[in-house]
């Protein structure tokens, strides 16, 4: 199972790469092979408030429609367009091209109560 070691992680299966005050966010490969093929995704506006278990986003396969909720609050700054034209980056680069949305975070130690790569892996067991 891939798990990058370098990124937080989400119970509900998102991830998050924090660099300074700007977080990345995407889902897990867990999570996009339990989807099976991404076929659309619906990402949030720029400037959008959120905070930490809010719906941000939803991304649909071709068995389901799921929710993606932002990890930690903050400020929606920036949507990854490529994910918007090839939904299928999702399934095939979920830690790199496949990422979500950025998000400028309001308190970046929030990202410290999110789970390092070996509590996820034994969360999804």
């Amino acid at each position: 199972m891939n798990v990058p070691a370098d990124l937080r992680y989400s119970s509900s299966h998102e991830w998050l790469r924090l660099d300074g005050d700007i977080a990345t966010v995407g889902i897990t490969d867990h999570a996009q092979e339990a989807l099976t093929d991404v076929v659309f995704v619906e990402l949030p506006a720029a400037g959008r408030q959120v905070d930490a278990g809010d719906p941000t986003a939803v991304v649909e396969s071709v068995k389901a429609a799921s929710d993606i909720y932002a990890p930690v609050a903050g400020e929606v700054i920036e949507l990854n367009p490529d994910v918007e034209a090839d939904p299928s980056l999702v399934n095939t680069d979920p830690y790199g091209n496949g990422w979500l949305f950025k998000l400028r975070v309001t308190t970046p130690t929030e990202a410290l109560g999110l789970l390092d790569a070996a509590a996820y892996i034994a969360s999804i067991g």
